[in-house]
């Protein structure tokens, strides 16, 4: 869940070149807290901040469902709350490389 448009599409572009489907993209806390809670997904790559807002309710409502979730952050792990700290996070900018590492994490954590 990201809001800006470029960076979006970039992680987006990222995860479809690596065979993955992207189910749905936020661009606000709103969306992304009604995606969290009702959406079907496997994983989930988090901004720590959306339109200004910090996003610190999204990786405690993705815990509550049993999601994985990575962060992609420009913020590294000092944007994040302290129980999530060992979360895995790519910092911006990224290559796609990263995102698959990232992804890669994730999926052994289904």
């Amino acid at each position: 869940m990201e809001d800006e448009v470029a960076v979006s599409l970039l992680i987006e572009d990222a995860v479809e070149a690596l065979g993955h489907t992207v189910a749905h993209t936020a661009t606000n806390i709103r969306e992304a807290m009604h995606l969290a809670a009702t959406a079907q997904f496997d994983v989930a790559l988090l901004d720590l901040n959306l339109n200004g807002q910090k996003a610190h309710a999204l990786p405690v409502a993705l815990k509550a469902r049993g999601k994985p979730f990575g962060f992609i952050t420009g913020y590294g792990h000092a944007g994040a709350l302290t129980i999530f700290a060992d979360a895995p996070l790519i910092s911006k900018p990224f290559r796609e490389e990263d995102v698959g590492n990232l992804l890669e994490v994730l999926e052994r954590q289904l």
